[in-house]
Parts: structure tokens; C-alpha cells; sequence
């Protein structure tokens, strides 16, 4: 069985930066192993601007932004292989794959990055009611039918959730002359970027309906209309609220889970709230040597954001792999404390850290619950009081981050919070 330093497990923009990060921290026995017929993952379908703004301080295509690190990853001779399917992930970290070339084929690595992305909510995952006809579509499906294949799934459309997929889809359709009659939201407030509901919504005219959901398809072989309805405080559909739409499509834009099958098979430990695995300040799961980035670890904003994160477990796992030679003992052996939300926060990343293995500083990455304004952050080391910032205006849709120093956690005994509170 062939053996190798670091396995990668998805080429998108996590994964090409993972590489990246473990070939500047000096490792050199790296493989990539992507799905698809060439690396760049969801960047190849995105041919709208807006990527690279913090990496490379320009404002690119998502191609123009794979190229980028394809090319990093080419003048390194970091070797990958494409269409090659991970059908096992084994603690040992054994990793099995499938290909056209070499048929099914193992391969031994000392450490594995896990950057396999995200996937779509489908229809059956929020059970929408009505008949099953053909011409819905998720939004990313759409995105890569009409940009990677030339074809266009509608010219009525309606879209159901505000993500930046669906705001984003909400031009790329009327650009290319199908007529997006409306956008219908579940909360009271956008799951999207603000500048994508300004460029996408408020500058075609598209309305956006919030605390709306469809509550009737109709149609037998295509949709030809749906209806949608205000929903209560409860989530409920209220009476005599309902608005139907004549069309042809329906794109679903509900959002994204990160896809973590070979992790759960690894018996890698699962946050309940992101999807994703539970790590550490490293981005290590709870299976040493495993590493997480991406957004198969959380559903990140900006692309930016998800190379950022990727680099930083490329460094990490490259630094096991030097203790794992020096067979230097990997335990820890310190002071640990767990990472927790508290009032108003979804989640925090990481989830556990070691003062003893981390930098002189940490950043912490978070989802608020709601839209807040006038707000206070504060950050508790058990139950005191050690930080707050004062914040305009926070959203579910935008992530946060926050920096540490190593100083000011050493107060820390057994958990650190995250708190927003109105002020």
C-alpha cells in the first residue's frame, strides 16, 4: 500500500489552501483527491466577481480565484489526482478511493485534512407541500447547469430562500432573460451578504418576501404555479396571507450542510449545530491526525474566509506529520477548556483549546441567532467577565470573528463563552 505524509480529501478552495499551508510549513509527500474532473470545486461554477478581495487584494471570478491556487499548486508539484471518489476513511487513516485509472486503491497517510465542502438542502429535507413535478431545482444545481453547461432550467422563476447561492441565481436568470418574480424568505430578516441582496434583488426589482414560505406547488408533469403565505412568530402559515405566482421553475436556496459522511464513519466526533467536527485550535477533530477546514467543517461567507482556514490546517497537520517522525508523544498533556455559545451566538469555532499547543493569540469564529443592533459582545471565562466589545448591527448571515490573546485565557479553567447581549 502506497504511503504519503498528508492526504486531502476534497480540491476545492479549502483543500488547494490546506496543500498550500502543509507545503510552506515544509512538507513535501502531499495528495489531493478530488471528485470531480479537475480542482476548484464550487469556484468553477461561479463565474460572478467578488473572490480574492482579502487573499490576493483584487476583486476576481471564481475560476480566476482556482487558478490562482491550481497554479500555486502546480509551481509546488503537489501531486492530486481528479476524478477519484474517497469511498472509506479509516481512524488509522487509511483512506480508500475509486478511479477510472487505478480502479479501487488505498493509500496510508500520516495525517488526513478532511475539505470535502458543503451540499444543498433538497426538497425532501424541509418537506415543502404540493405536488412533485418536475422543474425544481437547488439553486447550486441550476448555478452549474448555466454556467458550466449552457443551459438555462427556466424562464418563470420564483426562489425560495435568501441565501447568496439564490440571491446571486435571482441576476444570473434575469441576466440571461428569464423573469424572477420573487424571493420568498422563512425569517423575519435575509440569510444573504448584503451587497448581494442590494446587487441581486434591489437593483433588478426583484421583491424579497420576509416571514414567507411556500405552502403549495401545483402542477403535475412542471410547476406552473406555487403559493406562498406570511408565516407567525411560530413558523406557521397564517390565513388568508397567501400569494400565488404563475411559473415554470422553482429554485430552492434553503441552505447548506457540510458534507461529512466519511467523517461520521471515522467515528470522528459531530457538533449537532454546525454539521461539521468538533476541533481544536489546530482544526484537529477528536481522531488525531484528522483535520477539518472549510466548509466542510462550517458554512462559511466568503470564500476568502474558507482558503484562510484551509492554510491554517495545511500548517497544523504539517506539524503533526514532523512529531509524528520524531515520534514526539502527541497527547496533550495540558491545560484544555471548551469553547461554548452562549445567549444570541448559533455556534463558536474552534471547540476546544489547549493553551499549551496554541500561538500567542486565537481567533474565534461565530453565528449570531438573529439580527441584533446596539449590541454587546462578551466573552466569559467561567462565568466572569474578561471581554466585551460594543457592536452596530450583527446578522445571522455574516460571520463573526473575535481574537484572543494566550494571556487573557489563561484565566480559564474549564470553559470559555461567547455571549451577545442587547444593551
Amino acid at each position: 500500500m502506497r504511503e504519503v505524509d498528508i492526504v486531502i480529501i476534497g480540491g476545492g478552495s479549502a483543500g488547494m489552501a490546506a496543500a498550500i499551508g502543509a507545503y510552506k510549513q515544509g512538507c513535501r509527500q502531499i495528495l489531493i483527491i478530488e471528485r470531480d474532473k479537475e480542482l476548484g470545486g464550487i469556484l468553477l461554477q461561479c463565474i460572478h466577481n467578488g473572490f480574492g478581495l482579502h487573499m490576493f487584494s483584487e476583486e476576481l471570478s471564481g475560476p480566476a480565484y482556482a487558478e490562482r491556487y491550481l497554479n500555486m499548486i502546480k509551481d509546488a508539484k503537489i501531486e492530486y489526482l481528479t476524478q477519484s471518489m474517497v469511498i472509506h476513511l479509516n481512524q488509522d487513516k487509511t483512506v480508500e478511493y475509486v478511479n477510472p485509472v487505478e480502479g479501487y486503491a488505498k493509500v496510508q497517510a500520516k495525517a488526513v485534512i478532511l475539505a470535502m465542502g458543503c451540499r444543498e438542502r433538497t426538497r425532501g429535507a424541509i418537506a415543502l407541500p404540493g405536488y412533485r413535478p418536475a422543474g425544481i431545482w437547488t439553486a447550486g444545481t441550476a448555478q452549474r447547469y448555466l454556467n458550466m453547461e449552457g443551459y438555462l432550467v427556466g424562464r418563470k422563476i420564483f426562489i425560495l430562500g435568501s441565501g447568496d447561492i439564490g440571491l446571486i441565481m435571482a441576476r444570473r436568470m434575469t441576466l440571461e432573460g428569464a423573469v424572477v418574480l420573487g424571493v420568498a424568505e422563512l425569517m423575519p430578516y435575509s440569510n444573504g451578504l448584503p451587497r448581494n441582496r442590494k446587487q441581486c434583488l434591489e437593483d433588478f426589482d426583484i421583491p424579497l418576501f420576509l416571514s414567507h414560505t411556500i405552502v403549495d406547488i401545483r402542477g403535475k408533469k412542471r410547476i406552473n404555479s406555487l403559493v406562498i403565505a406570511q408565516v407567525d412568530q411560530e413558523m406557521k402559515p397564517i390565513p388568508g396571507t397567501e400569494k400565488e405566482f404563475f411559473v415554470d421553475t422553482l429554485l430552492l436556496s434553503v441552505g447548506l450542510i457540510p458534507e461529512n459522511t466519511l467523517g461520521i464513519e471515522a467515528d470522528i466526533p459531530i457538533n449537532p449545530k454546525t454539521r461539521g467536527a468538533i476541533i481544536n485550535e489546530s482544526y484537529e477533530t477528536g481522531v488525531p491526525g484528522i483535520f477539518a477546514c472549510g466548509n466542510a467543517l462550517h458554512v462559511h461567507d466568503l470564500v476568502d474566509f474558507v482558503s484562510a482556514e484551509g492554510e491554517k490546517a495545511g500548517i497544523s497537520a504539517a506539524r503533526y506529520v514532523e512529531k509524528w517522525n520524531t515520534q514526539t508523544r502527541l497527547e496533550d498533556t495540558g491545560h484544555q477548556f471548551s469553547i461554548l455559545p452562549g445567549d444570541g451566538i448559533q455556534y463558536v469555532v474552534p471547540n476546544v483549546v489547549s493553551l499549551d499547543r496554541m500561538s500567542d493569540k486565537i481567533e474565534f469564529l461565530f453565528r449570531v441567532k438573529q439580527e441584533y443592533r446596539d449590541c454587546i459582545l462578551k466573552v466569559y471565562a467561567d462565568g466572569k467577565l474578561i471581554r466585551q466589545w460594543k457592536k452596530k448591527h450583527v446578522a445571522p448571515a455574516e460571520m463573526e470573528k473575535i481574537i484572543l490573546k494566550q494571556d487573557e485565557m489563561k484565566v480559564v479553567s474549564d470553559e470559555l463563552t461567547i455571549s451577545l447581549e442587547e444593551s
